[in-house]
């Protein structure tokens, strides 16, 4: 009970504070840069449109390549459909979002979670297999690339470990999940992960950019 006192305590308000802080400073860190002065002459009107324009057409892999990144894409948008479903269709997680914000939506049933949660899983040990096993992604894979991928799949991993169990207390491995998620909270903002939010951003700003010069996007 100690252990889990201090996950639902300590722990996860310590990490919700970082996740805010570090999302902050990222994006404002971001804004405020220093831009270099663009003395070319505009070729077309970039703003918000380019920027809509490339946040779209960037969700989806040009032509040329389709063949060759099928696979990794496909597992990618599964991946993350599942990680989106199991975090935010979850009646729990639901109610915990209910304490922070004060509002709620409708859940989908723990039998339907449980089973997505599985299938993110194993799509997650998928694409690590392709990372490990293909010389280019092997090659260009650091620490952020490996840490992130566990702190990714250790709250789906501990979330099913407590519907199974293994003859463990139901609150040990409450607060083991729970440890995870703060981990996931704490590191989010520093490493790749940080696409969770400047994805967007990157995506649009890149647009406006590339639309201005007149390069077809």
């Amino acid at each position: 009970m100690e252990l889990l006192e201090f996950a639902r305590g300590p722990a996860l308000t310590v990490s919700i504070y970082l996740l805010i802080a570090g999302t902050l400073w990222r994006i404002f860190g971001i804004v405020l840069l220093a831009r270099k002065p663009d003395f070319s002459e505009a070729r077309q009107s970039g703003g918000l449109p380019a920027a809509l324009k490339v946040i779209y057409t960037r969700s989806f892999t040009a032509p040329a390549f389709k063949k060759s990144t099928m696979y990794g894409k496909t597992l990618g948008y599964i991946l993350h459909i599942g990680l989106f479903v199991t975090i935010f269709l979850f009646v729990p997680h639901i109610l915990f979002f209910k304490g922070l914000f004060g509002f709620s939506w409708p859940g989908l049933p723990n039998s339907a979670i449980f089973f997505i949660g599985v299938v993110t899983v194993a799509t997650g040990i998928a694409l690590m297999i392709r990372r490990l096993t293909s010389p280019v992604l092997k090659l260009i894979s650091n620490f952020d690339d490996y840490f992130s991928w566990f702190v990714t799949m250790a709250p789906l991993v501990t979330g099913l470990m407590i519907s199974i169990r293994f003859g463990i207390r139901y609150e040990t491995l409450l607060a083991i999940h729970i440890l995870s998620v703060a981990l996931l909270f704490a590191w989010l903002p520093f490493g790749k992960l940080a696409h969770t939010f400047l994805l967007l951003l990157a995506r649009g700003t890149t647009g406006a950019i590339l639309e201005r010069r007149g390069a077809r996007t």
